[in-house]
């Protein structure tokens, strides 16, 4: 199997005023029910939509993928006040209607911790998680921006909300952020996720603005809190969340394992994407 089907979209009411656009590849090639779900969690910014490389691992290994857009993005309504936690309640809703018991959960980046969440709060139906380029929790255990080359809109967000929103009305891309693997990476198998990075960008800004908030602040769950396996996958050169944030996270799991990748950095990274799936499978 080397082709990924078309994904369909479409937006969930999930009774609390609030809709969810959600995106499903749904049943793999054959006709044959899945034997492994995977909720995809995107980064900060995307639509929500499942990339391309996404959807051909996971068609090549008859898994089932799910995306959504996180609340104020990609055609999701708000949730003024949203905490990383959030995305439990939120998984658990669409979970419930497409009538899934388990599930592993996935996420890159900004999806990281909420993907995270799911496995803290969601314990009864997450089997596994997988990380790549996750940012952790705010912390002053270590130097939490150590490393990172453009840290003003996350210094901004400890702030408050009104100064995060006040910081990306003048906020520009750092084009130090990315290594030449990153930028090789987004000209070649990844181009999908520079697009569309940049159109969730451009077309809902709170959506980070909220992101950046939720991540300094209390996340609602403690990472000791996760029993069941997580993969962290980390590039080496990553200028966007450093290194040191996957060592201090598997140092507070109980159940972690590190992928270190020594020339990756934050989007060259998600090459790894197909084996952690693997992974997450052997595990579910």
């Amino acid at each position: 199997m080397t082709s990924s089907a078309r994904p369909t979209a479409h937006t969930l009411d999930i009774g609390d005023g609030r809709v969810l656009r959600v995106h499903d590849s749904g049943i793999p090639a054959g006709g044959k029910a899945a034997d492994l779900t995977i909720i995809w969690h995107h980064g900060s910014p995307q639509s929500g939509t499942l990339l391309e490389p996404l959807l051909r691992a996971a068609s090549e290994r008859a898994i089932r993928l799910i995306g959504y857009g996180r609340a104020s993005y990609g055609g999701s309504t708000p949730h003024p006040g949203r905490t990383v936690a959030s995305a439990a309640a939120d998984v658990e809703r669409i979970a419930d209607a497409l009538g899934l018991e388990s599930f592993a959960v996935m996420g890159a980046s900004g999806g990281g911790p909420h993907a995270l969440a799911c496995a803290a709060l969601l314990p009864d139906r997450v089997t596994a998680t997988a990380c790549l380029a996750g940012i952790a929790p705010f912390t002053t255990a270590f130097d939490w921006f150590d490393g990172m080359v453009a840290p003003d809109g996350l210094r901004a967000a400890l702030d408050g909300r009104e100064a995060r929103a006040l910081f990306a009305q003048t906020d520009e891309f750092n084009e130090e952020s990315f290594i030449g693997a990153d930028y090789r990476a987004l000209s070649a198998d990844w181009s999908s996720l520079g697009a569309d990075a940049g159109a969730a960008g451009d077309q809902w800004p709170d959506g980070l603005i909220d992101d950046d908030v939720a991540f300094t602040i209390p996340w609602g769950f403690e990472l000791a809190d996760i029993a069941s396996p997580v993969l962290l996958v980390q590039g080496d050169l990553d200028r966007v969340v450093p290194a040191a944030h996957a060592r201090w996270q598997l140092s507070q799991l109980s159940n972690g394992e590190l992928w270190q990748r020594p020339h990756d950095g934050h989007i060259s990274v998600l090459a790894a994407s197909a084996v952690a799936m693997d992974w997450l499978r052997a595990r579910s």
